[in-house]
């Protein structure tokens, strides 16, 4: 078994709640939500994530518009809508409770000798 394919399922388990918290408070578009992913070491190209934000969007997630650019062409930010919002809220909880139980049965770095 390849460690490198376990990392990527891990990351993308997880994706779906980042551009989701990335978008809790901003709106943004795909380049912006891209280098905060890059920024968080979340390594994300644009072709996983185009499909990822229109399946969101067809879910009722999220809403776009589009807005002029004073650099290039228009620009689509995307948005949480009422439904993402509480989506995401219920994300946050289930992901709390997966840390807490992650690292119940994992050794923590402190433990380790």
């Amino acid at each position: 078994m390849k460690i490198e394919n376990t990392k990527a399922q891990m990351r993308k388990g997880v994706l779906e709640y980042c551009i989701l918290s990335v978008l809790k408070d901003n709106d943004a578009y795909v380049a912006e939500i891209l280098g905060t992913l890059k920024e968080a070491k979340l390594l994300v190209v644009e072709g996983t994530i185009y499909p990822l934000l229109t399946r969101l969007k067809n879910a009722g997630l999220l809403d776009y518009r589009w807005e002029e650019s004073t650099s290039g062409p228009p620009r689509k930010y995307y948005c949480l809508t009422e439904t993402g919002k509480l989506f995401l809220k219920e994300l946050t909880k289930t992901w709390d409770e997966l840390q807490t139980a992650v690292n119940t049965v994992t050794p923590s770095k402190k433990q380790k000798k």
